[in-house]
């Protein structure tokens, strides 16, 4: 009876040890778990929040074209802002390094790569990859990257072709002022359905008073 007692006391201990080592096991193991997240992902320091909540510089983002409301240019449209383009460009002086640039799909939605002329390049552009200034109309200056070896611009075109809405069609003078800007003159493809709804709107018929003075002479 004695020995019964002690070996059912012996089972309960034992089981008891075993509970309570697997209970250990898991505890250090959620620790352990906890400290490898916390040296994962250590918190920002109180001078990184500061800096992150501050009025830091922050770099422009621009909404993505949809690609479902491309614009496809006439040919037309896209003679009339080529030629426009020319005209302007011929005002610049005999003296002025410029080129046309005509715009595709792939200069203003998608891929925005703008290929430039190869023998432009060779002549007027640097040799290696430069941050080149774009200077629009208005003034305002984008930055964007020349690629020497493929002869184009790339990031930063996006940008400009986004925020200045350019679409299939438009044409684009380019002005060399310096060897990394261009002073930038766009013209628009809509610009040939504007002149073509004024040529065809019918002249204004005249004041029926002023007429009858120009017969009458009074």
């Amino acid at each position: 009876m004695v020995a019964e007692k002690r070996s059912s006391y012996e089972e309960i201990r034992q089981r008891t040890i075993e509970e309570n080592k697997k209970k250990l096991e898991e505890l250090n193991l959620s620790l352990l778990t906890k400290s490898l997240r916390e040296t994962a992902s250590p918190k920002p320091s109180p001078a990184m929040l500061e800096y992150y909540n501050s009025d830091r510089p922050r770099n422009k983002t621009y909404k993505r074209r949809d690609l479902l409301n491309r614009v496809y240019a006439s040919d037309e449209a896209r003679h009339y802002a080529i030629k426009r383009a020319q005209e302007i460009e011929s005002t610049l002086g005999p003296d002025s390094i410029t080129f046309v640039k005509p715009m595709l799909q792939s200069h203003t939605t998608g891929g925005f790569w703008l290929g430039l002329p190869n023998y432009f390049c060779k002549e007027h552009l640097p040799k290696v990859d430069t941050r080149m200034t774009l200077i629009d109309e208005a003034g305002d200056e984008h930055e964007t990257n020349y690629l020497a070896q493929k002869n184009g611009l790339s990031a930063g075109w996006r940008g400009f072709a986004i925020e200045h809405e350019l679409v299939d069609g438009d044409a684009v003078v380019f002005h060399l002022v310096n060897q990394i800007t261009f002073k930038v003159y766009i013209v628009r493809q809509s610009g040939f359905a504007e002149s073509k709804a004024v040529a065809s709107a019918p002249p204004k018929l005249e004041n029926r008073r002023t007429r009858k003075k120009l017969v009458t002479g009074n």
